[in-house]
């Protein structure tokens, strides 16, 4: 693929925020299930914003990577936080657990959205308004992504709770999920389903973004 030096930068600067949302995503469920009283992702050295901790090979390199060069929608994710159900052995508990990565990107999302209603408002033309523009797209995206019903995606969870799934068979049920991904995420009509999603979950931050300007 031949890219230009500034293709290659954007291409570049889009992962870096990727590889950091996904961080701070799971650093979100890491966190909340640690304040909630399980301390195995802190035994597992995932209450950490150090990207390392986090990476999963096709969710966090290919899958972004592909997006990015594919010229489709962003999306991705990373290994997922393990809990002990024991340890949270309320189904709200660990529903707050699963909320909490999304959330992340959410509130990601909003803030970038402010910074950059703010930017328009105070410092029309500034450089730094695209960046912030990238980071909601890409959380957004992230965010929506994440929540589809399918292993090992955080909205699969809500499914295993409602219909009382053990934690130890949804982990060997997601193993496999990543091969359903791949697959859904190479159909022309999956793109256009996601593109679609992704679009209306961006229309409120756009009016939003307006309040600022």
């Amino acid at each position: 693929m031949d890219l230009s030096p500034a293709q290659l930068y954007n291409a570049l600067l889009a992962y870096l925020i990727v590889l950091a949302s996904l961080t701070l995503h799971e650093w979100g469920h890491a966190r909340m299930a640690d304040r909630l009283g399980d301390d195995t992702p802190r035994l597992q050295g995932r209450v950490t914003l150090n990207p390392l901790a986090h990476i999963d090979l096709f969710g966090t390199v290919i899958i972004p990577l592909i997006g990015i060069f594919g010229g489709f929608a962003i999306v991705g994710w990373a290994k997922p936080v393990m809990i002990d159900p024991a340890n949270l052995p309320k189904t709200s508990d660990r529903a707050w657990v699963t909320i909490a990565g999304p959330g992340m990107n959410l509130l990601l999302a909003l803030l970038a959205t402010v910074a950059s209603g703010l930017l328009i408002r105070f410092t029309p033309g500034s450089e730094f308004h695209s960046l912030l523009s990238l980071i909601v797209m890409i959380n957004v995206a992230l965010m929506v992504f994440n929540l589809l019903p399918i292993p090992p995606l955080d909205g699969s969870k809500f499914l295993m709770y409602w219909f009382g799934m053990k934690e130890e068979t949804y982990a060997q049920f997601s193993r496999f999920g990543w091969l359903i991904l791949m697959v859904l995420i190479n159909l022309p009509q999956t793109r256009g389903l996601l593109g679609r999603l992704i679009y209306h979950a961006m229309q409120p931050f756009k009016t939003i973004e307006s309040l600022f300007t």
